[in-house]
C-alpha cells in the first residue's frame, strides 16, 4: 500500500541577470529589510497583527504580493518566538538584505527557453523587472524543467537573495503525486534518538536489532557554543552589523551540517527491508525544559526538530515513511528487562539497576524508541536478549567532505547478567 501525499524540495539556483540592473534586486532586498523590522518593530508595540500586513504595505515600495510574503515572514517569527524560544526574539534593528518572498506568476516568472535553459523574471519593484537566467546543479535544473513540464509538479514560493555577494533564487516546488510506503507496510522500524552533539540509529525487526549506528557530530555543538560566545562579545562592543553577520554564518553553518547528517541517517536505514524511520515526538519538549539560565539557552537552541524535519523530508522522497511516538522514559528505561529509573543512566553510560546492563545510553534510547514504534505498529515485540556491537563514525568539521571519517565499534549489549560494558 502507498500514500500519495505532496511532497515540497527546495531548488537553489544563481541568477544570471541580462537585464543589467542588478542593483535594482539588491535595493528591493534593502526594502524588504525594512518591512521586515517595521512589521517585528509594531508586533512588539501591540498591534494587532491582522492590522499590520496592510499598515505595512501602504509604505512598502514592493510588489504587493511580495510585501505580504515578508510580513507573513515576519509574523511567523514573532510567532515561533512566543510559542517555542525564550531566548531569540526577532530583532527589528537589523540592517542589510533580506530576501525578496514572492508567489509563483505573481512576484517571479520562469520559463524555458528555446536554448533550453530556465529564463526568470523578478518584479524587484512595482513595475519593475530583473531579468535572466538560472544558474546550478544539473539535477535541480533538471527537476525545475521537469516541474515546469509537468502536471505531477506544482512551482511555488520562491525567495530573491544574496549569498556572499551573488545573487540566487531558491524555488519550492512540490511534487502532488510522490508515493510514500505505508509505515504498515514496513519490516524494519530505524529508532532515531536525537541529541546535542550525536543521532544513534537502531535498525528492529522481527528477527531483534539488525544493527545499530552512532553518528557523532561535535562541531555543531562547539561552534553553537563559539558563535555565541563572539556574538556576546560583539554585543556588548555595540557593534550590531558584525552581531548579525555571525548571526546568519551560524544559521548557514548549522543548517549545512545538518542537511548532511540528515542524508547520512536516510541512506543508512535504506540497507534494511522496507524500513519506516521513527522519532520522538519533541513539540512539547521546549515548554518542559527548565535547568537554569546557561543550560535553557544550550537546549533550547538545539535543532532537535531541524534533524527531525530534514530527515523525514528526504526519506519521503526516498520513499521511506516516518512515524513519530511519545518521548517519555526512552532514556531511562532498560531495554533488557524494562526497569525504568532515572538514575540507569549517567550522560553515555547506561546501566541498569534491576538487571546490571550495560550500554551506550543514547544506543539503549534509540533501541527503547524503535520498541515503542513497533508497539504503535500493533507488531509483536521481537525478544531482545543482546544486541549487536554498535559502531560509532564522526563527521569530519570540514564541510567540503559529505562522509564519516572515523569508524569503531564503540559498545556491546550483553545479556541481562551481563557485566560487560561501553567502551567509549
Amino acid at each position: 500500500m502507498t500514500d500519495s501525499q505532496a511532497l515540497v524540495k527546495t531548488l537553489d539556483f544563481q541568477l544570471n541577470i541580462q537585464s543589467d540592473n542588478e542593483g535594482l534586486l539588491y535595493d528591493a532586498t534593502l526594502e524588504a529589510r525594512r518591512v521586515y523590522n517595521e512589521t517585528i518593530r509594531l508586533a512588539k508595540d501591540g498591534v494587532d497583527w491582522d492590522v499590520i500586513p496592510d499598515r505595512v504595505a501602504d509604505d512598502a515600495n514592493l510588489v504587493k504580493n511580495t510585501t505580504q510574503r515578508v510580513v507573513a515572514k515576519a509574523l511567523g517569527a514573532m510567532e515561533n518566538y512566543y510559542e517555542y524560544d525564550d531566548f531569540g526574539q526577532p530583532s527589528h534593528t537589523k540592517d542589510g538584505a533580506y530576501p525578496l518572498r514572492a508567489n509563483y506568476k505573481e512576484g517571479y516568472n520562469l520559463s524555458l527557453t528555446d536554448d533550453g535553459d530556465v529564463a526568470f523574471r523578478i518584479s524587484a519593484k512595482p513595475y519593475k523587472h530583473v531579468k535572466g537566467v538560472l544558474e546550478g546543479s544539473n539535477a535541480h535544473l533538471d527537476i525545475l524543467k521537469t516541474a515546469l513540464t509537468s502536471d505531477e509538479w506544482k512551482i511555488g514560493t520562491a525567495e530573491a537573495l544574496f549569498h556572499n555577494d551573488n545573487a540566487e533564487l531558491h524555488v519550492n516546488v512540490t511534487n502532488t503525486e510522490q508515493a510514500v510506503r505505508d509505515k504498515h507496510d514496513s519490516r524494519t522500524l530505524v529508532g532515531v534518538d536525537v541529541n546535542e552533539d550525536n543521532v544513534a540509529l537502531t535498525a528492529l525487526s522481527e528477527d531483534g536489532v539488525e544493527d545499530t549506528l552512532i553518528i557523532d557530530f561535535p562541531e555543531i555543538k562547539f561552534e553553537r557554543h563559539r558563535y555565541f560566545t563572539m556574538r556576546k562579545r560583539v554585543q556588548n562592543a555595540g557593534k550590531d552589523s558584525i552581531y548579525e553577520t555571525l548571526e546568519g554564518r551560524e544559521e548557514r553553518f548549522v543548517r549545512d551540517r545538518l542537511h548532511k547528517v540528515s542524508r547520512h541517517i536516510v541512506e543508512w536505514s535504506q540497507h534494511f527491508e522496507t524500513p519506516c524511520i521513527v522519532f520522538e515526538d519533541l513539540k512539547e519538549m521546549r515548554d518542559s525544559i527548565d535547568y537554569g539560565t546557561r543550560m535553557n539557552r544550550r537546549l533550547h537552541h538545539l535543532p532537535f526538530r531541524a534533524l527531525q524535519f530534514y530527515t523525514s523530508y528526504k526519506a519521503s522522497f526516498e520513499g521511506i515513511p516516518t512515524g513519530w511516538i511519545n518521548p517519555e522514559y526512552t532514556s531511562q528505561r532498560c531495554p533488557m528487562c524494562g526497569h525504568t529509573e532515572r538514575v540507569n543512566r549517567n550522560k553515555k553510560r547506561f546501566k541498569c539497576k534491576d538487571c546490571e546492563h550495560q550500554d551506550h545510553s543514547d544506543r539503549g534510547a534509540s533501541v527503547n524508541i524503535a520498541v515503542k514504534g513497533v508497539k504503535k505498529l500493533d507488531w509483536n515485540v521481537p525478544a531482545l536478549n543482546s544486541l549487536p556491537v554498535a559502531r560509532k563514525v564522526r563527521r569530519q568539521a570540514s564541510g567540503a567532505v559529505d562522509v564519516p571519517t572515523v569508524t569503531h565499534p564503540t559498545v556491546r549489549g550483553y545479556q541481562a547478567d551481563g557485566r560487560m560494558g561501553v567502551s567509549d
